[in-house]
């Protein structure tokens, strides 16, 4: 669609959990997906869709198989769809590029769309005090480490994946959030640069704030929130799923 609407999801982090204890979350994030034809123009997917990605040469996690053929059917249907990397799905590659379609990123994204000015990131690494983690990030994403990773094989790899992920989502940076905080830190430098929007996802938290005709949004997750932000004929909307005039009472709105 030239026209429609653009949605924004964060942290769904499929696999997190054994199939039979996350199937009804499962289901609620492709009845959102299957609802974006005939009335989506773009997707963006702000980090840790899986809870662990990795593509061998010649393989890929299978338990992801239903909601990469729903994706592969939303490119179809003409929807845009743009995943930027988060910090479990960080080894984006080449099958969701050439074979699902979907545009890859790293790191920040600008997004200019229906007049607005939008910067996207995961949002980890982003708050002061984070070097060790940045420094991390960049020897976990370097090809050398992708290489040495491809001599696992797969059925010893993505389990062993599985297991250091549920460490690092114990540690999450959940416990610590602070939205003004994060107003400061990662919001007002990008409204400094030009930007009128900024959403990040990461924190498994929705908040909202709006200020100086500037916004701000933290994205939530598909895991308790369902949370999701829509833009529409030019103004941002921080909804959940299935769609209610309110938000959840986890959101804090300033």
């Amino acid at each position: 669609m030239a026209h429609g609407a653009v949605f924004f999801i964060s942290d769904a982090h499929l696999g997190a959990a054994p199939p039979d204890r996350e199937a009804d979350r499962i289901e609620r994030l492709h009845d959102f997906l299957n609802s974006l034809p005939g009335r989506a123009e773009a997707l963006f997917i702000v980090g840790d869709l899986f809870d662990f990605w990795f593509e061998y040469r010649e393989a890929i996690p299978r338990r992801y198989f239903d909601t990469l053929a729903l994706l592969k059917r939303l490119r179809e249907a003409g929807i845009e769809i743009t995943y930027l990397n988060g910090n479990h799905d960080f080894w984006l590659g080449g099958f969701l590029r050439d074979t699902i379609g979907i545009q890859t990123r790293n790191d920040s994204l600008p997004v200019e769309r229906q007049g607005r000015r939008i910067w996207l990131h995961h949002g980890d690494g982003l708050i002061g005090g984070d070097l060790g983690y940045r420094v991390l990030k960049r020897v976990i994403r370097h090809p050398a480490s992708i290489a040495l990773y491809r001599l696992l094989h797969p059925d010893l790899g993505i389990p062993f994946a599985h297991w250091i992920s549920h460490f690092s989502r114990e540690s999450r940076d959940e416990l610590r959030f602070d939205g003004d905080r994060l107003w400061n830190e990662i919001a007002e430098p990008r409204f400094a640069e030009g930007y009128d929007a900024v959403m990040i996802g990461h924190f498994h938290r929705t908040y909202e704030r709006r200020q100086g005709g500037h916004e701000f949004f933290v994205l939530g997750d598909w895991i308790k929130n369902f949370s999701y932000v829509a833009l529409e004929q030019g103004q941002l909307r921080l909804d959940v799923w299935p769609e209610r005039a309110t938000l959840l009472p986890a959101a804090a709105a300033r």
